[in-house]
């Protein structure tokens, strides 16, 4: 009888290239890696480089779900300038030659600071109507979008030049958040404009820059029957929620779909006896149920 060929699970940090969309990674990874389950979470765009989480079969089951959304990026920006792109690869609508002191941009920067409202830019994946707005933009057409309510953590100049009004922002912010445009009303903030020359994503949740390796890395340690030593464990993804480890008899019930008394109401990444991650389980009410098992 044959049997499965086994698939391995988990979280693969991968250091996205410049140049490519996160779907062309997932297609690339697809033909390196040689599973055809995976799914990522935080679109980066083709300009863009850094952090892009990849979710490797069962793992892929726990993209909607992950606890810490959060984002940190290094955005290099001009400004003086303005595109429809609202970065340097677009095409130029405006030039202003007004100086900007670096503490007349800081001043602006606090302002950003807290909980703001973004309006999406066209050039981006948000659906309107079923379409996304990039294609309407690559038609010429501009639509009416809705501002959204998104959290800038933290926003600092860490290098600034006067003269050419260059300089890099280091950003800690909420899922959703476009770069490009906060640049962008930064710089219609000031009275000059602004677009967005270079962005690294260094952290994506709890995967940081430190922990991600290049295609070509994966490839070589793939080919060499590597992989799965650099699969970070999906219950990795989930390190905000308590541990609960279920005895021998609770273990069994629990897999069954059977709830569990539980005298605390709060979501537990769950573990068998055997010390193996099950899933995330919700107590509420004083009784533990499944939201979601990856075994």
């Amino acid at each position: 009888m044959s049997q499965t060929a086994f698939t391995p699970s988990g979280v693969l940090a991968v250091n996205k290239p410049q140049g490519m969309t996160s779907f062309d990674v997932i297609a690339k990874l697809r033909g390196i890696i040689r599973i055809k389950r995976l799914g990522h979470a935080g679109t980066l765009d083709p300009m863009a480089v850094g952090v892009l989480p990849v979710f490797a079969g069962k793992a892929t089951r726990c993209c909607d779900i992950l606890p810490d959304k959060r984002k940190s990026y290094t955005a290099g920006f001009r400004l003086g300038i303005t595109s429809d792109t609202q970065d340097i690869t677009g095409e130029c609508h405006t030039v202003s030659d007004m100086l900007i002191s670096r503490a007349a941009l800081e001043q602006a920067c606090q302002g950003f600071i807290g909980d703001i409202m973004q309006l999406p830019p066209m050039y981006s994946a948000v659906k309107i109507n079923g379409k996304r707005l990039y294609e309407l933009a690559r038609e010429g057409k501009t639509v009416e979008r809705s501002p959204r309510s998104i959290h800038i953590q933290r926003l600092t100049v860490t290098e600034y030049d006067a003269d050419s009004r260059a300089g890099v922002l280091e950003i800690d912010c909420s899922q959703g958040t476009y770069v490009r445009t906060l640049i962008n009303d930064i710089g219609q903030k000031l009275g000059c404009g602004g677009v967005m020359t270079s962005l690294v994503r260094t952290r994506s949740g709890t995967v940081t820059l430190s922990q991600c390796r290049t295609l070509e890395e994966i490839e070589r340690i793939s080919a060499a029957g590597g992989l799965e030593g650099i699969l970070m464990p999906t219950d990795s993804v989930f390190a905000a929620y308590e541990p609960l480890t279920l005895n021998e008899k609770d273990t069994r019930l629990y897999k069954n779909g059977v709830k569990l008394q539980c005298n605390e109401d709060k979501t537990f990444r769950i573990y068998g006896a055997d010390g193996g991650f099950i899933g995330l389980g919700c107590a509420d009410g004083h009784m533990l149920r499944v939201v979601k098992n990856f075994y």
